[in-house]
C-alpha cells in the first residue's frame, strides 16, 4: 500500500467518525435500535479505516488529522442538525484545533 491509500483510509475514517459521532444523540442513550446499530457499524468501520491508515501514515500525524477534522466537522454537524451554537470559547478552541492540525502537517518533523 502506498501513501495515497493511507490518506484514502484516513478520509474514510473521518467520514465514518463524523457519521457515528454526529448521530449518537439520535440513539437516545442506545434505546433506539436503528440509530444504535448505525452508530456501532460506523464506529467499527472508522476504527478499521483508522488502523489501516496508521499502517502507512505515522500514528501522530494520522490521529492529529483524524481528531482535528472529526471534532471540527462534528461541531459543524451539531450547528446544522441540532442548532447547537458553540460559545466564544468553543469557537476559539475549534480554531486552535484547526491551526494545530495545520501546524502538525506542514511544519511537524518526524524523527526516525
Amino acid at each position: 500500500m502506498n501513501i495515497v491509500s493511507g490518506y484514502i483510509y484516513l478520509i474514510l475514517a473521518i467520514i465514518f467518525g463524523i457519521a457515528s459521532n454526529g448521530f449518537l444523540k439520535t440513539t437516545n442513550g442506545f434505546t433506539n435500535i436503528l440509530p444504535t446499530v448505525f452508530c456501532i457499524i460506523t464506529i467499527v468501520s472508522c476504527s478499521f479505516c483508522l488502523s489501516k491508515a496508521m499502517n502507512i501514515i505515522p500514528v501522530g500525524f494520522t490521529y492529529a488529522i483524524y481528531g482535528g477534522l472529526t471534532i471540527t466537522a462534528v461541531t459543524i454537524f451539531g450547528i446544522v442538525k441540532y442548532n447547537q451554537l458553540p460559545n466564544i470559547y468553543g469557537t476559539i478552541g475549534i480554531i486552535l484545533i484547526i491551526i494545530g492540525v495545520i501546524l502538525v502537517n506542514y511544519l511537524g518533523k518526524l524523527s526516525s
